[in-house]
């Protein structure tokens, strides 16, 4: 198993890529927290997990909440000795389909806003207990892409680079003390897109840009977090593995 004995801590877990992340990594034998704001979507994940044999546990938090933050991964490094996995996964408020010339500021910030204050607060928070571990993994969703030509996504890829340099700062400060940071990078996910407006149009743009003519699916993203957050990739931070299906070329 990739990740026995290790300790994750995923917010946004209720949702579904966070499910697909927290089901690979408890499958590949890590004790996984779920974290997230609605406690029936993190049961059904659990319940999920237990009954195929893995370990997890529950909180609801507000991932943009500091104080509740910091207190759960207190609360979780004191029960399980250690956080070796940090993962967030929460979704993002956007308004997409408007071009930014008839956006209002408040709509094209927000994105901006939710996305760096919970990067900062969870990764935080996991990175005090593991520099004093001298080990950890802190992970990230999203990466720097091409902006749909046909398609206004608003703020979103400005989130998204803002992670992205938030990662490499992290990378940076951290890697003395033995901890990795790496984006995976999908360019989308259309499994996780529900019933999102014109979600056929989005999927199409996805697909029709990648040189597989598929798009990352909740599994592969699943696997590939637990090979990243595992010792196989014990050599990768700073940087962003490329899931895109060929839509970014490295």
């Amino acid at each position: 198993m990739l990740l026995e004995d290790r300790t994750a801590v995923i917010y946004g877990a209720g949702g579904s890529i966070g499910g697909a992340v927290a089901s690979a990594f408890a499958r590949e034998g890590a004790r996984v927290h779920l974290v997230g704001r609605t406690q029936a979507k993190l049961d059904a994940i659990a319940d999920r997990i237990l009954s195929a044999g893995g370990i997890a546990e529950t909180a609801q938090v507000d991932a943009l909440d500091e104080a509740a933050v910091d207190a759960h991964a207190d609360a979780v490094a004191a029960q399980d000795g250690a956080i070796d996995i940090s993962f967030n996964l929460i979704s993002h408020p956007y308004t997409h389909g408007v071009p930014m010339v008839e956006m209002t500021p408040e709509d094209y910030l927000r994105p901006v806003t939710v996305a760096v204050r919970t990067t900062f607060l969870t990764a935080r928070a996991a990175a005090r207990h593991m520099i004093r571990q001298g080990s950890g993994v802190i992970l990230a969703f999203g990466g720097s892409g091409e902006p749909m030509d046909d398609y206004s996504l608003g703020g979103t890829q400005v989130a998204f680079e803002a992670i992205e340099s938030m990662r490499r700062q992290l990378a940076c400060e951290l890697g003395p003390h033995g901890i990795r940071v790496v984006t995976l990078q999908t360019a989308g996910v259309p499994d996780s897109m529900g019933s999102v407006d014109a979600r056929d149009e989005i999927v199409d743009a996805i697909v029709r840009k990648t040189m597989l003519k598929r798009a990352a699916t909740l599994d592969d993203v699943g696997n590939v977090a637990a090979f990243a957050a595992s010792d196989h990739a014990r050599s990768m931070t700073a940087t962003a593995l490329n899931i895109t299906c060929g839509t970014v070329v490295d």
